[in-house]
């Protein structure tokens, strides 16, 4: 069930990075909840260096931070770097 939380909680990070990032972007279901879980990660790993404490709001916010950033490494690398 823990598994499954991860990846609907991933799912909706990688999403809100999405909307929130301009331009085109070709990925699909799995690439976004992928975005999303490294994001929470990395986020999560962020809030530790940083020592941020926080309850569901702030865990979002960071994974949402830290899949947007993943999403800009992303489409660098795949080439679609567009804005607007």
């Amino acid at each position: 069930m823990e598994l499954l939380s991860w990846i609907i909680f991933g799912f909706f990070a990688g999403l809100v990075a999405k909307m929130l990032m301009p331009g085109r972007d070709p990925s699909g279901f799995i690439i976004t909840v992928v975005l999303g879980i490294v994001g929470a990660v990395l986020g999560g790993e962020v809030a530790k260096v940083l020592n941020i404490g926080g309850g569901w709001w702030t865990s979002f916010f960071l994974a949402v931070i830290g899949a947007m950033i993943l999403l800009g490494i992303y489409r660098l690398v795949r080439g679609n770097a567009t804005v607007g």
